[in-house]
């Protein structure tokens, strides 16, 4: 008997469209289970090198939430490039500004840094309030 690893195809792979609720949800425990969701490590077909995950819609990024003092300590960094061109923003000031990049760079950095990274990253969709203009789609609710 001949044993081998299965290794997904294209054709095998059936993408589903998921959408989550944000409202109240911690922000590390909520961008490990949408960064695993968009991996399809939920998928019993998963191979790590093949996209076999799913599309993923979050709504009400405005409303999450950070634990302990971390609205005013956790910092987010960009550099210009230029000499002395380090910027910083708090979580709290994101959160004003653009509520949807918390989540984003919370699940980006869960992703692999490789094309297949940045592959899966499009397929996040990240909306403040809770319209969002995927309906066609008919994504599944799913709690976490």
């Amino acid at each position: 008997m001949k044993k081998y690893t299965y290794s997904a195809k294209q054709s095998d792979i059936k993408e589903k469209w998921i959408i989550v609720d944000a409202k109240d949800a911690v922000l590390g425990r909520l961008a490990s289970n949408i960064a695993a969701r968009l991996r399809g490590k939920h998928n019993p077909l998963f191979t790590p090198h093949v996209d076999t995950g799913d599309w993923v819609v979050v709504v009400n990024a405005d409303k999450i939430v950070l634990t302990g003092g971390k609205w005013q300590k956790k910092n987010y960094y960009r550099h210009s490039g230029y000499i002395g061109g380090l910027k910083t923003i708090t979580a709290q000031k994101l959160m004003e500004k653009r509520p949807e990049d918390l989540i984003r760079f919370a699940v980006k950095g869960m992703l692999p840094k490789n094309r297949l990274g940045r592959k899966l990253f499009k397929k996040l969709k990240v909306y403040a309030g809770d319209q969002h203009p995927h309906a066609a789609q008919q994504p599944e609710a799913l709690a976490f």
